[in-house]
């Protein structure tokens, strides 16, 4: 199967991925923005007016909103993926493109896409309905967007291995509830690690959350509490090991050949 032949192939799983999206709006765009409004509303309006301003010269609001948006990308980019493939898994249309000339990374990056595709968009409306609350200047649009981006592919891939390795529906939750949230809460979207004291100060920096919450809050407001360069070299890092692990995985057929 030659190289256009495989680009077909991954723009038609990227597409019906997108149209799934669409088709069930209500279930993948309402709920985070329900969500992430009673965080602003809560967190923002009535905690943050008794904290008033933080780092920067920022309100409480202001600071918590790139981290509450990067929650959203991630959540919805992981649970997209997630139940979307362990759902063909369950209809075993995952083994007709398995036995398809179709190369594994056409059928990788094609649920990735639409899985970042969902994040990006409740990643927008969010930040939309941020505006409502408080004001905000983007200060590096392309940081911002480079940042958002490479967090959503981190945690689709993330779901995608999950979902390979997941023999139940059940299976599909544990990861969010027993990782992500914990990480997303200790990874400086409520406040800042500047704030904390060792051992947990240095502790913090082995979350690999906290890398993509200050890359995108420096794209947004222009500060971070760490290396922005480092953050993306970390991301990277990880984009690459799950992109390995989860090919490996497909190539293997593991999880997936009955």
């Amino acid at each position: 199967m030659n190289a256009s032949t495989n680009l077909v192939a991954l723009y038609t799983v990227a597409r019906r991925e997108i149209v799934r999206i669409v088709r069930i709006w209500t279930q993948t765009l309402i709920p985070p923005i329900i969500t992430m409004t009673l965080y602003f509303i809560i967190f923002g309006k009535l905690i943050g007016s008794r904290i008033g301003i933080v780092e920067g010269g920022f309100s409480y609001m202001q600071y918590i909103v790139p981290g509450l948006v990067m929650m959203s990308v991630i959540n919805n980019s992981y649970m997209n993926i997630s139940s979307s493939f362990y759902g063909a898994k369950f209809q075993r249309s995952v083994e007709e493109m398995l036995v398809s000339p179709m190369a594994n990374w056409a059928i990788l990056y094609g649920y990735v896409i639409g899985a970042v595709a969902r994040a990006l968009v409740v990643g927008a409306l969010v930040l939309l309905v941020a505006l409502f609350f408080t004001s905000l200047h983007v200060a590096h649009p392309l940081v911002a967007l480079a940042a958002v981006t490479l967090g959503a592919v981190i945690f689709a891939l993330a779901g995608f291995i999950n979902a390979v390795f997941a023999s139940k529906f059940d299976d599909i939750a544990l990861v969010p509830t027993f990782v992500i949230t914990p990480l997303t809460y200790l990874g400086g979207v409520f406040y800042s690690i500047n704030m904390l004291g060792e051992p947990w100060r240095a502790i913090s920096h082995a979350n690999p959350i906290l890398y993509m919450v200050n890359a995108f809050r420096y794209g947004v407001l222009g500060i971070s509490d760490v290396s922005v360069g480092g953050a993306f070299a970390v991301m990277l890092v990880f984009i690459a090991g799950l992109t390995i692990a989860a090919l490996q995985l497909l190539k293997r057929g593991v999880g997936l050949r009955s």
